[in-house]
């Protein structure tokens, strides 16, 4: 399990910290904050509006806390929209962790959230009639998918802790994984990034980011003309 401590990031929500990474696992700005502008906004209310009445498969890069899996879970029941979330991640974080998360307001949120956190790990569990996830455990670099998605989100460590993961490989890695008019978000908008992603073929969006971020990005895998 990994070794993490919970803080409180400005927005009132935790985030965890890697003593293994020495890394923040969201914005110390506000977790929440950062999550809804990154991935709902930019990602799952965005491809929404693009393909009304889609059943949507996501995966994300980094389970992590969970926070964006309930984030698209409440996303999925709010809009009455299907949704296959797989995320996958190296490092879980252990029960007594997941449990001291103040992500949840409520009762309902909390079985949500804890559903989520519960259910084993390589299998395809249904938490809601409109949400099924897959947890993967292991690393990106040998994650084989069997399906293409919809929208990834990316929401590994920074590249200076993680420079494997921001390489032109692995953006190819993710533009292979997604459908024709796929997207990819993701925190993280540095030039490299930016680069190695037109490179292998998205087109890139330059959006506003959360607070104490200037931009995100939105890379979209274009529809090919037949």
């Amino acid at each position: 399990m990994e070794s993490v401590d919970i803080l409180l990031t400005e927005d009132g929500s935790h985030t965890l910290y890697s003593n293994k990474f020495h890394a923040a696992y969201h914005s110390h700005r506000g977790a929440v904050n950062e999550s809804m502008i990154v991935f709902i906004q930019a990602g799952l209310e965005y491809f929404r509006e693009k393909n009304p009445g889609k059943h949507i498969f996501v995966f994300e890069m980094g389970f992590g806390s969970g926070l964006n899996a309930l984030l698209s879970c409440q996303f999925s029941q709010q809009n009455l929209v299907k949704m296959d979330y797989t995320g996958i991640e190296a490092f879980p974080v252990s029960k007594d962790i997941w449990q001291s998360l103040n992500y949840h307001d409520d009762d309902e949120n909390k079985s949500l959230f804890y559903s989520l956190h519960s259910c084993a790990w390589n299998t395809s569990e249904k938490i809601s009639p409109f949400f099924h996830i897959e947890k993967k455990e292991g690393k990106l670099e040998s994650f084989e998918n069997t399906r293409l998605f919809d929208i990834i989100f990316y929401d590994a460590f920074a590249p200076g802790t993680q420079p494997e993961l921001w390489e032109e490989n692995m953006m190819q890695k993710m533009y292979d994984m997604l459908n024709e008019g796929g997207i990819m978000t993701t925190y993280c908008a540095k030039g490299d990034v930016k680069r190695a992603l037109k490179k292998v073929g998205f087109t890139i969006e330059s959006l506003p980011g959360p607070i104490g971020k200037r931009e995100i990005i939105r890379a979209i895998k274009p529809k090919l003309t037949h």
